[in-house]
């Protein structure tokens, strides 16, 4: 495997869909809360986690069941979106 990982494509996580599987690359906290920030942290959305995209709620898509690493977490999609993944090409 290249260590260049240029050619790699990062996506939000609240851009995908069901059955999306990534592994988390990092946050993007850009005009976002600072209390989010901690809360993604201790959720468990650090980098290298691996995460998969399990449900979606019925109006707009929203909430969303995520699996991150071996825990399963409900988060609103504006709050998925500041998390950077990349896809997981393991799977």
């Amino acid at each position: 495997m290249p260590d260049d990982l240029s050619h790699v494509v990062s996506s939000s996580l609240g851009k995908v869909r069901v059955g999306a599987r990534g592994i988390v690359m990092g946050l993007d906290m850009a005009g976002r809360d600072a209390d989010l920030e901690r809360l993604l942290l201790e959720i468990g959305f650090v980098e290298g986690a691996r995460v998969e995209v399990l449900h979606e709620g019925p109006f707009g898509r929203d909430p969303i069941a995520v699996r991150v690493d071996d825990m399963r977490v409900a988060l609103r999609r504006r709050e998925a979106l500041a998390v950077l993944i990349q896809p997981d090409q393991e799977t």
